[in-house]
């Protein structure tokens, strides 16, 4: 089921999330929706329960489709109560959010992460990400965190930039 998604400056979308102890019925259903809400979204590569109103530490993220990086991504990957283990390199890089659809920003992010998680089935995997897929990691993960990527950006007066209307 499509969900609404949550915009800025709603609270939750500033709130720590908590971990997911569950691997039951109820979390298969929410990762449906989950799912539906981000491929409602033309473009979008990821999404963060905390988008959808739900404080729990679940994010989904698919930059295989993205016309730049799709041949380098690991594909349709749900992350459950993921956390960075490595991180190496800078790179700056242009970021949006569904949440905050107006603006675009340079963030400083790892170029290369290495991020350990719980499948949907509740299986803990580990995943190398580089580049593009590792910045939307990051990006999903501090949604988990209640971190949006406005906070990471160094000057709000030269690094934000309204969107480019499509």
């Amino acid at each position: 089921m499509i969900r609404s998604v949550v915009m800025v400056p709603d609270a939750r979308l500033k709130t720590m999330c908590d971990a997911v102890e569950e691997f039951n019925n109820e979390l298969a259903d929410f990762i449906i929706d989950l799912e539906d809400t981000r491929a409602s979204s033309p473009g979008c590569v990821g999404i963060a329960a905390p988008q959808i109103g739900a404080l729990k530490r679940v994010a989904i993220v698919d930059t295989s489709g993205h016309k730049k990086h799709g041949e380098a991504s690991s594909g349709h990957i749900v992350l459950v109560n993921p956390r960075v283990i490595h991180a190496e390199g800078r790179r700056m890089g242009r970021e949006g959010c569904l949440s905050l659809p107006d603006f675009t920003a340079n963030v400083e992010r790892a170029e290369a992460i290495n991020v350990e998680y719980y499948n949907a089935d509740g299986e803990l995997c580990v995943l190398e990400a580089r580049d593009f897929e590792a910045v939307v990691i990051q990006h999903e993960i501090d949604h988990l965190d209640g971190i949006l990527f406005l906070d990471r950006v160094a000057n709000l007066k030269t690094d934000v930039f309204p969107r480019r209307k499509k």
